[in-house]
């Protein structure tokens, strides 16, 4: 390559630095204005919080909320109509696709955590869970102690999974941790007899759980781990977008419109087989409809 095409060469790659840095660097709302849509993430199967229901389409409380931040973006961006696309994730790619651009919003059972606020933003904590254990109800397993020798599975790329990991080293629990893509497919495992128990937030075991062919076969054991707080994930540095997100969750709660949700969704019969968590309020989560904090966990 002579020096004159080094010249062109070097040019159009400093170009399209410039410009790729341009869109990574543009606000999810002027995002919006220009395209005319928004790309909002769902989980196939974090009931009650982003679900497919029986046509396949997502639904849940965390998918509820996202509908009434569109509403907002669509108002904001100054746009009569909207177009809002819907993207699968799963734990191992949520983060990387709302990097990219992907996707814009991902309301589904994200752990807010410091680690994960060095490469993403976190809206106004919306609950908080703990890690337990969901077992066959005959197996004999009652907490962490009593998987010494067993095959404990937890669904790659969450909190719950590094939690397992390092109790089990630190500890020297002895038991065999394996992944799963997704929950549905730990749950599974569980189910069949790959797996001796499943390592998740407890919200989303009693979901699955109510959800299975044979609820009373099944039992979530052990004490909560450690409490953690979910929240709606946009991208870092966005400070417009992250207070327009911030405000709907803060004129919901002081509404009573964030109650009246919850109680659809964690107190009620819910979709597909009208199933009843019966899961009331943390105090955690009661504490927080007042504070509005974003405070992330450990």
């Amino acid at each position: 390559m002579n020096n004159k095409m080094r010249l062109v060469f070097f040019s159009a790659s400093l170009v399209s630095i410039v410009f790729s840095g341009a869109t990574f660097a543009q606000s999810t709302i002027d995002k919006v204005k220009s395209s005319g849509g928004i790309t909002v993430a769902y989980r196939e199967s974090s009931i009650p919080f982003s679900f497919l229901n029986d046509n396949g389409r997502p639904t849940g409380f965390g998918w509820e909320i996202c509908g009434r931040i569109v509403d907002k973006v669509k108002q904001t961006a100054g746009l009569s109509v909207i177009e809002v696309k819907s993207q699968a994730v799963t734990s191992q790619n949520r983060i990387p696709l709302l990097q990219n651009g992907t996707v814009d919003i991902e309301c589904g059972s994200t752990t807010n955590n410091s680690e994960r606020g060095k490469q993403v933003s976190f809206a106004t904590n919306y609950f908080y869970t703990g890690t337990r254990f969901l077992v066959k109800a005959n197996s004999g397993i009652k907490d962490i102690n009593s998987l010494k020798g067993k095959t404990v599975v937890s669904t790659t790329g969450t909190t719950n999974y590094q939690i397992l990991r390092k109790l089990n080293t630190d500890s020297n629990l002895g038991f065999n941790l394996i992944g799963a893509k997704d929950h549905a497919d730990a749950f599974l495992m569980v189910e069949t007899g790959k797996a001796d128990a499943f390592g998740m937030d407890d919200i989303l075991l009693y979901g699955l759980r109510a959800s299975s062919k044979n609820p009373a076969e099944f039992a979530v054991v052990g004490a909560p781990i450690q409490v953690e707080p979910y929240a709606i994930m946009i991208r870092k540095d966005d400070p417009s977008f992250k207070a327009l997100v911030d405000g709907v969750l803060a004129d919901l709660i002081k509404s009573g419109q964030f109650e009246e949700m919850y109680k659809k969704w964690f107190m009620s019969p819910i979709p597909p087989k009208g199933i009843n968590l019966n899961a009331p309020m943390s105090k955690e989560l009661k504490d927080n409809l007042k504070a509005l904090s974003d405070k992330p966990a450990a």
